[in-house]
């Protein structure tokens, strides 16, 4: 009992939340879907700014004509290391969908 106590805090101990930076790997003009991706390392709980990632979104999606970028669906977890059956890095996928018409003012208009 008293071997596992040690043990078992250095697991515990080893789980910390990691702060990652989201970043634009897919974008469908078609469909107006953005995806924004972050990895997370086995034993890590990692966390992403959603204000930041929502920023990234919506300048990527203001390139493609749209205005902003809204939250759709749920972030989806996919392994992409493992080690015989765990997983030991694993990527988080956060997906926006493009909404509304970007207007840009008419360059060298005049009004009089």
């Amino acid at each position: 009992m008293k071997k596992l106590l040690p043990v078992a805090a250095a697991i515990v101990l080893s789980a910390c939340t990691v702060h990652r930076q989201a970043n634009v790997t897919d974008v469908d003009a078609t469909s107006g879907i953005v995806r924004l991706t972050y990895g997370q390392a086995m034993l890590q709980s990692a966390t992403t700014d959603n204000y930041v990632a929502n920023g990234n979104a919506t300048k990527q999606c203001q390139q493609m004509g749209y205005a902003t970028a809204v939250p759709f669906g749920q972030p989806v977890t996919t392994c992409t290391v493992t080690s015989g059956s765990l997983c030991m890095n694993s990527s988080v996928t956060l997906q926006y969908q493009c909404r509304g018409i970007a207007v840009s003012p008419t360059p060298n208009a005049n009004y009089w």
